[in-house]
């Protein structure tokens, strides 16, 4: 029996209603388990490509799959089952941490998805186990550091056991120690990573394999080294490595 790659999008293009083209066909495809780094100079459609993935924009050509199911937004069932697939991590916590305590945070998803009891209870303490915060549930997410608040956002992602992570910018912000702590935990994850992200030492570390999207097509795709190894490529799509930065 062939698996069903974790994502799967054929030929897709996508335009705003100011008229406004942001992708061009795009096909990309991620096997169970990868890790890929999503560059690209801002406006190059990283965004929108995301938003497609659960859904939020419809595919008006094209098609998008997670785990063998093509997203199709009139489906409002289907489209449920696809947005707890695709789990979101936005660049700043605060925009997904809004209850009293981290707990009741990371059980807010998995409550409206039907869990209840000692159910309920065990996902939300894995949850908290995988991102090394369970000392911390039954605190106020404003009073964490800002390091604290990303690590609980993946959590109440985890929480939903999607098919793939999505990590915009996650190395944003991050003071040293905050920054390797994350990298340590998302290394440890068994689940697909999609990481959106300017940071390419971060890319480097912990993605074996980046695309580079431009102008709303994808004009690389393959081993992350590799990649960043092409000054000539880079520099064309305004991406640099960072002074000192050596691979």
């Amino acid at each position: 029996m062939t698996i069903a790659p974790s994502l799967l999008i054929e030929d897709l293009a996508f335009a705003y209603p100011d008229g406004n083209q942001a992708l061009f066909g795009v096909n990309l495809r991620v096997e169970r388990g990868e890790r890929v780094a999503i560059l690209g100079p801002n406006g190059a459609g990283k965004t929108t490509l995301v938003m497609h993935m659960n859904g939020i924009h419809p595919a008006e050509h094209g098609s998008v799959s997670v785990a063998g199911e093509v997203v199709d937004t009139k489906d409002k069932a289907l489209l449920r089952r696809i947005r707890g697939k695709v789990g979101v991590v936005f660049q700043d916590p605060d925009d997904q941490l809004f209850m009293p305590t981290v707990g009741e945070d990371i059980a807010f998803g998995p409550y409206n998805m039907g869990l209840r009891g000692s159910e309920l209870d065990a996902v939300v303490d894995q949850a908290l186990a995988l991102v090394h915060m369970s000392e911390f549930k039954d605190r106020p997410p404003h009073h964490l550091s800002f390091g604290q608040r990303r690590r609980v956002a993946v959590a109440t992602v985890l929480a939903m056991k999607p098919e793939i992570l999505v990590l915009d910018e996650p190395s944003s912000n991050l003071d040293p120690a905050s920054r390797r702590e994350l990298a340590d935990i998302l290394r440890s994850l068994e689940i697909t990573i999609l990481m959106v992200t300017h940071d390419i030492p971060y890319a480097y570390e912990l993605c074996e394999r980046s695309i580079i999207l431009s102008g709303g097509i994808v004009v690389a795709d393959g081993d992350t080294k590799t990649i960043l190894s092409d000054s000539k490529l880079l520099s064309e799509n305004r991406l640099e490595l960072p002074v000192g930065f050596s691979l």
